[in-house]
């Protein structure tokens, strides 16, 4: 037996000696990682820090595309899956779509943590460190709960560490060079387009059991799918704010309603993720085309239509 399944296994133990104990506080970590976090980057862009909104946007949807990138080549099985032994803890299978390596909650988890400390760690180094702790409890609640491998979690952890150091990197020489800044929304959507033909035309291991498919690489796909739609709505919006809205946070007076406005669209944004996009657009064009779509409307409504109502808003 390898050694991470034995990991797993000492895990599970702990799990069940305590009675399960930790299992919600792991799952609710996982679960805030996936489920609330991505939409801190919009909420920071329209009321906080319009540069730091973007970094958080660029880093966010960069590692949800290198995260479908890997997983969709790599195409490693789940615990469970190579391991009958493996029991994950409460419904947290349930939210474990796609293959295993590597994992996406760590990966979320990294590139939002990840850039609020950078963001925070001069200003309020005590928030900093506190994040920091959040974020190595909510990687290790994949182990944890039996979901992922310790080497899923590490490289999820790496890949998106990298990345939120080249976005920051990168986003200080670039500045205010919008010429560049149009050349690397050029790459970005090259980078989309050779994404989504390869996760297509690419093998995948078509392994049966009894007659029935381990899994399923056309329903694995709708993440990778979901990534590129993201981004494609986040490159394309961010270009037509930054040469036609020119969005300015409110500020002084004019800023009276802005908490109130960054909740509603927030709000608008997880109604749409969670409930009216899979009801409408999803239904509409399928898995993958649905569901690039839907994410790529939600990007743009953050980055182009709610700036909008906000100028409007604030200055009436």
């Amino acid at each position: 037996m390898s050694f991470d399944i034995q990991y797993l296994l000492w895990l599970q133990d702990l799990r069940n000696a305590t009675g399960g104990a930790f299992d919600e506080f792991f799952n609710a970590l996982s679960k805030f990682a996936v489920d609330v976090l991505p939409f801190l980057p919009y909420i920071v862009f329209w009321g906080c820090n319009k540069k730091w909104g973007y970094r958080f946007m660029t880093a966010f949807w960069s590692g949800e595309l290198v995260n479908g990138l890997l997983k969709l080549t790599v195409c490693a099985y789940r615990p469970w899956i190579r391991s009958e032994l493996i029991e994950p803890a409460g419904d947290s299978k349930v939210a474990a779509t796609g293959y295993s390596f590597p994992s996406g909650h760590s990966t979320n988890a990294t590139t939002m943590y990840g850039t609020s400390i950078a963001w925070q760690k001069d200003k309020r180094r005590w928030l900093a460190i506190t994040l920091g702790i959040i974020l190595f409890l909510t990687c290790f609640s994949r182990n944890f709960l039996g979901v992922h491998t310790p080497q899923d979690v590490l490289v999820g952890f790496g890949c998106s560490t990298i990345i939120v150091i080249l976005v920051g990197f990168i986003q200080n020489k670039v500045g205010d060079n919008e010429t560049l800044s149009d050349k690397l929304t050029l790459a970005g959507i090259i980078v989309v387009i050779t994404t989504l033909i390869y996760i297509q035309v690419k093998p995948y291991p078509m392994d049966y059991i009894d007659g029935q498919l381990l899994v399923d690489p056309q329903k694995m796909m709708n993440d990778t799918f979901k990534a590129c739609g993201g981004m494609t709505g986040f490159l394309v919006g961010s270009y037509i704010e930054r040469h036609y809205l020119k969005y300015e946070i409110p500020v002084g007076d004019a800023a009276l309603r802005l908490p109130m406005l960054t909740t509603i669209g927030a709000a608008i944004m997880f109604a749409w993720k969670e409930l009216f996009a899979a009801a409408t657009i999803v239904q509409l064009f399928g898995g993958h085309w649905g569901n690039f779509i839907a994410r790529c409307l939600m990007t743009l409504f953050a980055l182009t239509l709610w700036p909008l109502v906000i100028k409007k808003e604030c200055h009436s």
